[in-house]
């Protein structure tokens, strides 16, 4: 089976996991806060704050900006359910904004339209998270215009895109944001196996960040109610969780960030032959916008209806039984059972549904062979016969 995305794991990188499995600090150690340094400086951001997962980043990023019962955030459809449940985690209500259908992102004109209706109604979002589905930037420039004219905070949901830029900027600057999230999943650009980031540019969020990550807890004297008893002395200033990443975990993202650049570029490099051996079939492929540099977490094609009577169902079951691990990447949040019965329904959305209609993710990997991608490839042309 040739699945849709893997890790890519040197002997480099099982060393430098080896190297912490006999020191000292398995967790809570010195190799946490280098890999923080080490995404922070490569994206150009003051601060990172690492977790054991993206969705662990996501909900903190929404409490440090002080999300809460009765608060609105606004994210896409088109993404996977965490970035819509951080903010249910704490007690906020959620509504989406259609995708644009070319780049596949939120729409900077549907958003702009909806928040016009939602000032005019008195109930504006507090926060907003676009997604960089599939590792390339939304429109952030329009975004953040928007989040000045209108006072929302923005999270950029940027789990496919570490090694992605917008514009000149690295993604996770934080240049037109106030958090970015990243997903160190194996299946992502690096991996530490699970676990996530949170960047920020701004040193009270950075401060809270790291405190609601460790059960609320702070050892900063500054931040303390009482007089410090000694140098054991801590105190617990927030309801926090233990969302800590593990050293071990650590090591491997730190020896994984010295390749980003080389496992984004070869999946460029197979996103363009992509490009030149598809057009024949009925498919549509990605479009890469002028203003970004994507990470291209994901390659997904559509089923054009317009060509072939053959439907995505069908499409993809051919591709499965021919050993290619396809995947559909994403059933819209709101059309999930849970958001449902929040009163969200079918029609809701029309962008985001007509393009999981037609919507396959086939496989791109840093360690793919262009052989392998050929097969894809003639695999995808069987199934069309």
């Amino acid at each position: 089976m040739i699945p849709y995305g893997r890790q890519d794991i040197s002997d480099e990188d099982v060393a430098a996991v080896a190297a912490v499995l006999r020191s000292d600090f398995l967790t809570q150690g010195p190799a946490v806060p280098e890999f923080e340094r080490s995404v922070a400086s490569y994206c150009g951001a003051k601060h990172a704050v690492a977790f054991n997962s993206a969705t662990s980043a996501l909900h903190i990023a929404c409490m440090a900006l002080g999300v809460s019962r009765g608060d609105l955030v606004w994210t896409a459809p088109n993404t996977f359910v965490a970035t819509a449940n951080c903010a249910r985690y704490c007690g906020a209500d959620v509504d989406f904004v259609d995708i644009d259908p070319v780049t596949l992102n939120m729409s900077t004109e549907k958003l702009a339209e909806k928040l016009a209706q939602a000032k005019r109604a008195g109930r504006l979002p507090k926060v907003v998270i676009p997604v960089h589905f599939s590792g390339q930037s939304a429109d952030m420039r329009a975004i953040a215009a928007l989040g000045s004219k209108y006072g929302f905070k923005i999270i950029e949901d940027a789990s496919h895109a570490i090694g992605g830029r917008y514009g000149d900027l690295p993604v996770g600057s934080c240049a037109y944001s106030d958090i970015a999230v990243f997903s160190l999943h194996p299946v992502k650009i690096i991996t530490s196996g699970e676990g996530g980031l949170a960047l920020t540019n701004d040193a009270a969020l950075f401060a809270r960040l790291a405190r609601l990550r460790t059960h609320g807890i702070t050892r900063q004297a500054s931040e303390m109610q009482n007089e410090v008893e000694g140098p054991w002395y801590y105190e617990m200033i927030d309801l926090g969780y233990n969302y800590r990443l593990t050293d071990i975990q650590a090591a491997l993202g730190l020896s994984q960030m010295k390749k980003i650049d080389t496992f984004v570029a070869r999946r460029h490099h197979l996103a363009r032959r992509y490009d030149k051996l598809l057009p024949e079939l009925p498919v549509v492929t990605p479009v890469q916008s002028k203003d970004s540099y994507s990470a291209l977490h994901l390659y997904v094609i559509q089923v054009d209806s317009r060509r072939t009577n053959h439907n995505r169902a069908a499409v993809f079951g051919k591709l499965r039984e021919q050993g290619i691990g396809v995947n559909v990447h994403y059933i819209p949040v709101h059309l999930q059972p849970y958001y449902r019965a929040l009163g969200f329904k079918p029609g809701d959305f029309p962008a985001s549904e007509a393009y999981y209609r037609n919507a396959i993710t086939i496989p791109l990997y840093a360690s793919l062979t262009e052989t392998q991608q050929d097969s894809v490839v003639e695999a995808l042309r069987q199934a069309f016969t």
